[in-house]
């Protein structure tokens, strides 16, 4: 019986399989890498969130269409957004700053008080504050990093402590609950162009606090991407023993995080300060709340290791569309809490998806 001999192989070699039969068409898999990529960012959520908060208070509130009301919804976003800038970074460092709305009224009282009280140059005062600033926040960061204690204790007791200092040393040093009028003194005319002046654009007037918010969030962000400082504050926040065990310096780096904060409560104090002549010294609580949630909304997550500055960016304008929208719109103020805990909310949980689908990468 004949044996059938075994096939023999083609001397040409069989064309290797096409990218169409092999996996599809490479502009269509570079279109869902890329379409994957975009939907699992940390700010994507609160970009859809900004997006349907615009739409809902455009279509339900006559003025919020205006421009001098967007204006408006701007500069009370960026009082919000600049001290979310630092919050954020904190929050992706691994770590929380529950001092951080009292302290912007610590700055401006202690401006306020060292010009009037020593009759100094304004631009003294909010010298020697900013000192006090970072220094608040350098005792937070080092009380942090030394005791191993959460820092929500830490600024929790920080945020007990200066609430009760602000209104024991203004009814002390002034004899009432507001630091004194300075606008008659020197130097305050250049301090107000510098943290509170505006300037028009098309006919609406725009606050330099605006300007100043985005500076700060290009800078962040910058530092974040491209920088080395920014490699160590995601790797302090995602998992600090092993950042240790590779040479990053966590402790200065949490450190710095915190001073971050305490510089941003200052900016803002000084707005406040130059802004409206005088400051309320039980004001301020309650703001580190706002704060943190717009970064947590903006995709920062509560562990660390996770956010960017331009998410809590846009996690500010949620609040300011939302704090100026309720007013435009009629209803009462006091849903702008409900608005911003329902906000918080669906945020958290949003977020918690985008990270489980980037995990799945």
């Amino acid at each position: 019986m004949a044996t059938q001999s075994p096939p023999r192989e083609s001397a040409t070699p069989s064309p290797s399989p096409s990218p169409t039969t092999a996996g599809g068409d490479p502009a269509r898999i570079t279109q869902r890498s890329l379409a994957r990529r975009f939907v699992t960012r940390p700010e994507v959520g609160s970009l859809v969130g900004a997006i349907a908060v615009f739409l809902l208070f455009f279509a339900v509130a006559t003025p919020f269409r205006e421009l001098d009301s967007l204006s408006t919804v701007a500069y009370a976003s960026s009082t919000i957004g600049i001290m979310a800038v630092g919050v954020s970074l904190l929050m992706i460092g691994g770590e929380f700053d529950l001092s951080a709305g009292v302290g912007v009224i610590t700055s401006a009282l202690a401006a306020g008080m060292f010009a009037y009280e020593l009759s100094l140059n304004v631009w003294v005062g909010a010298a020697l504050a900013l000192v006090l600033s970072l220094g608040i926040g350098f005792l937070n960061g080092y009380l942090v990093v030394k005791t191993k204690l959460p820092s929500f204790l830490i600024t929790l007791s920080t945020f007990l402590m200066l609430q009760g200092l602000n209104l024991a040393v203004t009814r002390w040093v002034t004899g009432s609950v507001a630091s004194p009028p300075i606008s008659d003194m020197a130097g305050f005319g250049s301090a107000s162009k510098v943290f509170a002046s505006s300037f028009t654009v098309a006919g609406v007037g725009v606050q330099l606090t605006v300007v100043w918010w985005i500076a700060f969030i290009a800078l962040a962000t910058w530092v974040l991407l491209r920088t080395k400082v920014g490699n160590w504050i995601y790797a302090a926040g995602g998992n600090a023993e092993a950042a240790r065990a590779v040479g990053v310096p966590v402790n200065a780096t949490k450190i710095g995080l915190f001073m971050t904060v305490g510089f941003m409560a200052w900016f803002v104090g000084m707005h406040n300060l130059f802004r409206f002549n005088t400051v309320q010294s039980g004001e301020g609580v309650g703001q580190e709340l706002i704060y943190i949630a717009a970064a947590v909304i903006g995709g920062c997550a509560l562990m660390g290791g996770w956010g960017t500055a331009i998410g809590a960016a846009i996690g500010a304008l949620i609040l300011g569309m939302a704090q100026q929208g309720v007013v435009y719109a009629g209803w009462n103020p006091d849903l702008f809490m409900f608005f911003i805990g329902a906000t918080l909310l669906i945020a958290v949980v949003l977020n918690l998806w985008v990270r489980l689908r980037a995990q799945r990468r």
